[in-house]
C-alpha cells in the first residue's frame, strides 16, 4: 500500500509527532509498504515521492523543551493556513493516511472533518471522538456522567484569574492545565495561591482547566480494537510525568504489565474501556488514571493519537500483550480500512 504518515503541525506536540511519524514511517517501509512521511504544517516539495523498503530511515529526535512555534511560523511563512503545499495532493495519491499528528488540529477534530468531507481514509478516532476527548471539560462531564470518577475541576478562561472560586470549590493542591493540551505541556502542580497565579500566566491557550489534586500511583490503559492491553505503571524518578520526563530516556521508571492486583487490573480494564467507548475513540486510545489511597482510580484523560516514540507507553502495551511495533503500526492501518 502506499501510506502517507502525516506529522509535526503547528502544534506544541509537533517534536513529539515527527518523532512518533518517524518511527511509525520506518516500521511500515519494513512491512513492504510504500511510504511518505510529511509534515502537516510545512508541506512538501512539488517532486514529493514515497520511500520504498530498504532506503534511508526517518529520524527525529525530541528536545527537552516544547518548539518554538512562533519562530517556526515565521520561518515558514504559510500565512494562516494550517496545512501545507501538496498535503492534499499526496494524501489523495495514497490509500491511507496514517494519522501521527499530536494536538491542535491533528487531534482536536479539524483534520478528521477534512478528510471525511474528501473521502480520504485515516487511522484512529473520527472527527467526534477527537473533539470529545480534546476538550478536557467536556469529556470529564461525559465520562463522570458514565459512573467513571475524575478528579473535581473549575473550567475558565485564562484572564480571569478567577481564584476565589477555585479555592472555594477545590483547594490546594491542585492542577492547573489547558483545557485541550497535550504531552503534558503547560501543567503546573501548584500548592498556593501565588503558585496558582503564576501558573495561570504560564498557560497560553484561551481555555484554563484546574483540577483538585489526586495523590498517588499513575497508570495508563491502551485499547486496541475495543481489546484492552495489559496495564503500565509510570513512576518519574522526581516531579509529575510532565513533557521532559515523558520523553527523554530514563527519566521515567515503566513497568508493564503493572505490579497490580489482578481485580484492581480488572476494574482498571472496564475503566478505560467505557471511557474510550462514551468519547467514541474508534480503534486505538490511550486512558491515563490515577489510583489513591483508598484504591479508587480517577480518570485523568483521554489520547486519541498516543504517542508512538521510544519512550511512549502504548507500543510498550502492546508488546508486553505479544504485538510487535510494527504489527501493531498495520494493525492500526488495517482497522483504518476495515
Amino acid at each position: 500500500m502506499k501510506i502517507v504518515v502525516l506529522a509535526g503541525g503547528l502544534s506544541p506536540e509537533r517534536d513529539v509527532s515527527l518523532s512518533s511519524g518517524s518511527l511509525v514511517a520506518n516500521a511500515l517501509a519494513e512491512r513492504g509498504h510504500q511510504v511518505l512521511l510529511a509534515d502537516l504544517y510545512l508541506g512538501l516539495p512539488e517532486s514529493f515521492a514515497f520511500r520504498e523498503a530498504g532506503s534511508p530511515e526517518y529520524g527525529c529526535a525530541i528536545p527537552d523543551a516544547e518548539p518554538d512555534l512562533d519562530e517556526l511560523k515565521r520561518r515558514a511563512g504559510n500565512g494562516r493556513s494550517l496545512m501545507g503545499r501538496n498535503i492534499y495532493r499526496a494524501c489523495r495519491a495514497c490509500d491511507v493516511v496514517f494519522n501521527a499528528l499530536h494536538g491542535g488540529a491533528g487531534e482536536n477534530g479539524q483534520i478528521q472533518a477534512f478528510f471525511d468531507l474528501t473521502g480520504i481514509p485515516y487511522t484512529g478516532a473520527g472527527y467526534e471522538g477527537c473533539f470529545l476527548a480534546m476538550d478536557k471539560d467536556l469529556s470529564k462531564r461525559l465520562i463522570r456522567g458514565e459512573g467513571v470518577k475524575t478528579a473535581d475541576w473549575v473550567s475558565c478562561r485564562t484572564g480571569e484569574r478567577d481564584y476565589p472560586r477555585v479555592e472555594g470549590l477545590l483547594g490546594y493542591p491542585c492542577v492547573v492545565k489547558p483545557r485541550d493540551g497535550g504531552s503534558s505541556i503547560g501543567v503546573s502542580m501548584v500548592n498556593n495561591r501565588e503558585e496558582l497565579l503564576l501558573a495561570w500566566d504560564q498557560v497560553k491557550e484561551p481555555e484554563i482547566l484546574i483540577e483538585k489534586k489526586i495523590t498517588g500511583r499513575e497508570f495508563s490503559v491502551g485499547i486496541l480494537d475495543n481489546r484492552v492491553l495489559p496495564v503500565i505503571e509510570i513512576m518519574p524518578q522526581e516531579g509529575f510525568y510532565n513533557y521532559r520526563n515523558k520523553y527523554q530516556a530514563g527519566l521515567t521508571r515503566e513497568v508493564c504489565p503493572a505490579d497490580l492486583a489482578p481485580e484492581l487490573t480488572r476494574q482498571l480494564g472496564e475503566a478505560a474501556l467505557k471511557v474510550h467507548r462514551t468519547l467514541k475513540l474508534g480503534s486505538y486510545s490511550r486512558i491515563d488514571f490515577i489510583l489513591d489511597g483508598q484504591d479508587e482510580f480517577f480518570c485523568l484523560e483521554a489520547n486519541t493519537l498516543p504517542g508512538m516514540t521510544p519512550t511512549s507507553l502504548i507500543p510498550q502495551m502492546a508488546k508486553a500483550g505479544g504485538i510487535s511495533y510494527g504489527e501493531f503500526c498495520e494493525t492500526i492501518v488495517r482497522l483504518a480500512l476495515s
